[in-house]
Parts: structure tokens; C-alpha cells; sequence
């Protein structure tokens, strides 16, 4: 059988080549799964889609129409995908439920450290040969305050960190980490996390309850010298809000590896025809935010582990097996 795979950029396709090997063939596509490409899918029964795929009612439709039984999602967040809409058609839909919390914990720190220390500035000065030092100042974050929102695994790799840079620990989520109760994370309310945090970085899934978690009341009760890191779903910050803020000076940081409508522009290269969206623009252009393109799992260890999950999802879907992995079961196989 021969699977077709959207949205493969050119650092994963040797591994996904390399994986299938032996038990299936895989055509690799550089094109995301949208309503334009869903057409190409026509004739294979196995669809695998990155997590920038749109995987609404008309895709879906045309996927069945085409004869697709299976789509294997190459990520662990599914908010692409309507559920609903796939099990009414029969599919089969399977995710990667773990990767490395480490790429993502560490990706986060990255932009921390980036932004609170003005990293990018500083090397775009020193490679024009300005070596001063004027408005790079940043602070030590020794005794200062996080504040984690979602402890699972990227937020509790996400609060080790902190607690090597000897940081006060705060934390929010439905259900406490015991592990991160063991490094001392006290649990509060959300507003009182905002409100004492000097870093906030978000590590929570995004759903309709926790889109916007970040509203603009969230961003009015943060410090005003606070940093906010995102690496995990865009939606879950009010751009626009957020915009409002920085335009009135606001915060000493703002790293983001997400953005709330990223589908289409995130992966591809918009540097000859632009960017039409304002909102993006005017955000790129405060010197103390970092943008960055959704790289945050984008490490060997990971992208190795995502496309291992893979290709035991497809498998055991050829097998008839069923893991917890699937997220819409159909019905069993015959074959």
C-alpha cells in the first residue's frame, strides 16, 4: 500500500522514508492538506497530515469521496481535525498521543532567554559591527516568579527548568502535578498567577474552554515588565488584545511559536509575495517580541519519536488493532 503524506518538510521526509521501509511506500508532499490539495488524495486509503492541515467538514468529505479510510495526524494536538464530521464519515484518525516534552520545554526557555535578553537585537547589531550595549539590559531570573499554565509533561519539563534557575514556582491547571508539587510549584488561581508571574509561559491544549485563556483582562493583569511565552497553541492568546498591549509599551518580552491563524502562512516561504495579514505584521514589528514558525518540537529526538508513532498507527490499523492513539475508531476490518 502506498500512503500519501501533506505538509512533509525536507528535514523529516528521509525519516519518514526511512521508517515506512519495509512496510509500506509513502509519497511525501510539501503542500498541506487543505480544501485545494484534498483532491490529490484521491485513490489512497491512508492519508498522513501535519498539524497546520485543515481538516474541516469539506476536506473530510472529499477525503471519503476519494476512497481515504485512515488519516494518521503527525502531532499530538488535533484541534485541525472536525472529530465529529470524521466518525459520522467512517474514518479512522489516529495522533501521536506522546512525544519528547523536552523539545518543546526547552524551545520555550529558548525564547525566554531570548527575549529577556535581547538576543536577536544583539546579533543583528554585532553582525553590522555595533558592539554596544545600549538597550540591551536584561534581568536575572533567580528568585524571580513563573508561572506555568498546564503542568503535563511539556509544563512540568517546562517547571525543572525553573527550578534549576532557582525560580519561584506557580502553577495552574485542572488537576495538580505531583512532580511539580515536589519542586515546590504552588497551585493557585489563574488571575493570581498573572498577577505575581515575572514569566508566563503556556503549556496548555487548546480547546474551546481555553481558547483565548489569554484575553485581554488576562494581559491587563500581568506585570507590566512580565514576559509571556507561547509555545503551544496560538489560539489560546487574543492577538489583538495582546497588539493593544505592546502598542502601549507593555512587557519586557513576548516569545511565540504559535499564532492563532498560522494556517497557510506557518511552514512556507511568504518572503517575495508577503504577509496580508495585519495583525501579524504590526506584532513583528515591536522590538520586544520574538515570532517564531511553529519549531518548538522541531528536534531529531522528537520529529524520530512523532514519526515512529506514525507508522505503528498505520500499522496497526492494517492490522485491525486499535491503541490510544485513535482518536475516531471505525469499524474493524474485514480484510
Amino acid at each position: 500500500m502506498e500512503i500519501l503524506a501533506f505538509g512533509v518538510q525536507a528535514d523529516e521526509k528521509p525519516f519518514l522514508e526511512k521508517a515506512f521501509a519495509g512496510h509500506h511506500d509513502i509519497r511525501c508532499l510539501d503542500v498541506f492538506l487543505n480544501e485545494d490539495t484534498a483532491p490529490i488524495a484521491a485513490g489512497y486509503e491512508i492519508v498522513s497530515t501535519s498539524v497546520n492541515a485543515s481538516l474541516d467538514n469539506h476536506v473530510l468529505q472529499t477525503l471519503a469521496a476519494g476512497g481515504t479510510q485512515m488519516i494518521a495526524q503527525r502531532s499530538t494536538g488535533f484541534n485541525n481535525i472536525d472529530l465529529q464530521v470524521a466518525e459520522r464519515l467512517g474514518f479512522t484518525v489516529a495522533r501521536v498521543s506522546y512525544y519528547s516534552p523536552y523539545s518543546v520545554a526547552e524551545f520555550a526557555w529558548t525564547l525566554a532567554m531570548a527575549v529577556n535578553r535581547r538576543i536577536v537585537r544583539a546579533a543583528n547589531r554585532t553582525r553590522d559591527f555595533d558592539f554596544r550595549l545600549d538597550g540591551l539590559m536584561g534581568r536575572d531570573l533567580h528568585g524571580r516568579t513563573v508561572g506555568v499554565l498546564g503542568t503535563g509533561k511539556i509544563g512540568e519539563a517546562f517547571t525543572r527548568i525553573a527550578h534549576g534557575f532557582g525560580m519561584r514556582l506557580l502553577g495552574w491547571d485542572a488537576a495538580e502535578n505531583p512532580a511539580c508539587l515536589e519542586l515546590g510549584m504552588k497551585y493557585v488561581a489563574k488571575d493570581e498567577l498573572l498577577a505575581e508571574a515575572d514569566l508566563v509561559s503556556l503549556h496548555v491544549p487548546l480547546f474551546p474552554e481555553t481558547r483565548h485563556i489569554v484575553d485581554a483582562g488576562a494581559l491587563r493583569a500581568m506585570k507590566d515588565e512580565a514576559i509571556l511565552v507561547n509555545s503551544s497553541r496560538g489560539a489560546l492568546i487574543d492577538t489583538e488584545a495582546l497588539v493593544g498591549e505592546l502598542r502601549q509599551g507593555r512587557f519586557t518580552g513576548v516569545g511565540l511559536d504559535v499564532y492563532e491563524a498560522e494556517a497557510g502562512l506557518f511552514f512556507l516561504d511568504k518572503s517575495i509575495q508577503g504577509v496580508e495579514d495585519d495583525t501579524l505584521a504590526r506584532l513583528m514589528t515591536f522590538p520586544n517580541v520574538l515570532v517564531t514558525s511553529h519549531q518548538a518540537y522541531y528536534t531529531v529526538d522528537a520529529v524520530g519519536q512523532i514519526i515512529e508513532t506514525t507508522v505503528n498507527n498505520v500499522l496497526d490499523y492494517t492490522a485491525g488493532r486499535r491503541s490510544e492513539n485513535v482518536l475516531v475508531p471505525a469499524a474493524p476490518r474485514t480484510d
